[in-house]
């Protein structure tokens, strides 16, 4: 059990803490309240949802690959035959693993998905421990009042959790991240591990040097150096700064990093020897992630960094103020090293994507739940009211825009909805009405709930918001999710490609090889993941399958390449009828006419 108070070298130098509450602001939120919350975000997203046009149906054709294949494509990923030579082979070995597993059971694309499960669970789980070892801490522990009733280290400490975790849910960029079957959702399990393992140093130093050593390792294999730079750097500051580290810092050398680089290696040199060229095309990736930020890179900073600081940023920005000076106290220094550690990756890289924020979600998650002990009564129910503002108008947009959809009324949205779907014919759902109306009673009932009971809890302040965002989730994906399935799914194109093929394969009684040209990676990889079709890069192919906008295909048949071949199947997703012909994604399958041959 650790101290109610500091010490007194502590309380020598450091000032009155800024935390002050009573012990009823650190009532217990109910297990099964926010474990229920977890699984509704989790779950919601990944069934009954097809995989999209995106790193989405590019992970699950890797994890199909590595499945389907031998060792070559689990040592050097690869999508429907094309080498994938950037981020690493994780998440390809987990979701593979699944699929070999639950496939029988749950079909390879929902099994595909399970990895999703463990790379929250790490990570949520992870980010709740940390938070409660440093918030039951001496240094973090509120005012001590006058007559008593302050909180025990122990429920202030799950308090803090509580609202890490909540606020962490409440993060608007992971939402879509944390659904994707993608190296991503790995990378961030592995920066919470990071976290709690940093944290569990401070009184178990061999356990933490461990688990730290297995962050090192896990994010290298999950993103390569741009994952784990940012965790090697934040250890190599606080093992020199943080006078509670230091004592683990020789723990560190001895297992945290041999771990870390054993693991790395392990993979990495059976790769290069095996797999000269795509290792080589690994480092080429690496290497063209650093560098100083571009202008166009520093643009999608500032138009990217607010969904991944949001509610966070602003509470711990906060939080930085109030607890000033605490700065080299773990519970503050932590996650400001993480923090800063993540902030100097982002601008070291030349064009940073999604992947470059996760390192900040975590941090910043910790370091707002550090200030809410600091705010006034006012302000929290000021973040409450603006909760159920936001949510509760976006939970009526959603409903309108569904309305919209069934009923063409009101018009003028049913017309915007229509432009972006053409050809969408809309069913009802008796499931997901069901789902959707229970999300919404819900959402009406935890603001009903709020308000009247006015629960005494801290986390009060982080419930509506959590909240609002798994309800919100969850009537996007029940009522605007057949209409995102056809706008960013290619299942429809696949199907009428693979009928053709079989056609074709009925009329000539031998079964051939097709060749693409122009076939991006996305559509590659979804037509493996559909009806497993394959069609090779290069070669000597009979059947040659066309990717490119209507009007340049059409010029090839005419007077190109393929003047006066046979076309077997033409088509396109419907929703590409938005676009200009100029500009509309075409797939033409044709037997090209050999020279001197006339048309059969």
């Amino acid at each position: 059990m650790p101290h109610r108070f500091p010490s007194p070298f502590h309380t020598s130098i450091l000032p009155p803490t800024p935390a002050r509450l009573t012990a009823l602001a650190a009532t217990k939120l109910p297990r099964w309240g926010l474990l229920a919350l977890c699984l509704l975000y989790i779950v919601t997203g990944l069934v009954m949802r097809e995989p999209w046009k995106s790193e989405d149906v590019i992970g699950l054709a890797q994890m199909w690959s590595a499945y389907d294949g031998g060792w070559a494509q689990w040592l050097a990923p690869e999508a429907a035959g094309v080498a994938v030579s950037q981020e690493g082979p994780l998440a390809t070995w987990v979701g593979a693993l699944c699929m070999a597993i639950f496939s029988p059971l749950l079909g390879h694309i929902l099994a595909g998905r399970i990895p999703n499960l463990i790379w929250f669970g790490i990570a949520s789980t992870s980010l709740w421990y940390g938070a409660y070892l440093l918030g039951r801490r001496a240094e973090a522990q509120p005012l001590a009042l006058p007559f008593g009733g302050q909180p025990e280290p122990r429920d202030y400490g799950r308090m803090l959790a509580d609202a890490a975790l909540l606020l962490f849910l409440a993060t608007l960029g992971i939402l879509w991240r944390s659904h994707e079957t993608s190296a991503e959702p790995a990378a961030l399990a592995f920066h919470a591990l990071a976290f709690y393992s940093l944290a569990r140093m401070l009184d178990h130093p061999r356990s933490g040097a461990l688990t730290l050593g297995l962050a090192l390792g896990g994010a290298f294999l999950a993103r390569g150096f741009p994952a784990v730079m940012p965790q090697l750097l934040a250890v190599a500051v606080l093992a020199g700064t943080c006078p509670a580290l230091r004592p683990a810092a020789r723990w560190i050398a001895l297992f945290s990093l041999p771990l870390g680089l054993a693991l790395s290696l392990a993979w990495w040199v059976a790769t290069a020897q095996l797999h000269p060229y795509w290792m080589s095309g690994w480092w080429h990736w690496n290497a063209s992630v650093f560098g100083m930020l571009t202008p166009r890179g520093l643009s999608d900073v500032l138009r990217n960094m607010p969904w991944f600081l949001w509610p966070t940023g602003p509470l711990a920005l906060l939080a930085l103020w109030r607890w000033r000076g605490y700065l080299r106290s773990p519970h503050v220094q932590i996650p400001v090293a993480l923090m800063l550690a993540g902030l100097a990756m982002l601008f070291a890289t030349r064009e940073p994507v999604d992947a470059e924020y996760l390192a900040l979600v975590i941090p910043c998650a910790m370091l707002a739940a550090l200030a809410l002990p600091t705010l006034r009564r006012g302000l929290i129910n000021a973040l409450d009211w603006f909760a159920v503002m936001v949510f509760s108008a976006t939970a009526c947009v959603v409903w309108m825009g569904w309305i919209a959809i069934m009923t063409g009324v009101p018009p003028k949205i049913a017309r915007n909805i229509a432009r972006q779907t053409p050809g969408f014919d809309a069913d009802f759902s008796l499931f997901a009405f069901t789902a959707a109306v229970a999300a919404s009673v819900a959402w009406i009932a935890l603001i009903i709930w709020r308000f009247r009971s006015r629960p005494t809890g801290l986390w009060r302040g982080t419930v509506l918001s959590a909240g609002g965002v798994v309800a919100c989730w969850l009537l996007i994906m029940t009522l605007w999710l057949p209409s995102i399935n056809y706008n960013k799914s290619y299942r429809e194109v696949s199907n009428g490609m693979a009928h053709a093929l079989a056609a074709e394969q009925a009329r000539t009684g031998r079964q051939e090889c097709v060749r693409s040209s122009g076939l991006g990676l996305s559509q590659r990889a979804s037509f493996a993941v559909f009806d497993n079709l394959r069609f090779e890069l290069s070669g000597d192919c009979p059947l040659v399958l066309l990717q490119g906008s209507a009007s340049v295909l059409r010029n090839a048949l005419q007077r190109g390449e393929y003047a006066g071949s046979r076309v077997l199947w033409e088509g396109t997703r419907a929703a590409e009828f938005r676009r200009a012909p100029q500009f509309r994604e075409y797939f033409i399958l044709l037997r090209p006419v050999p020279a001197g041959r006339p048309v059969s």
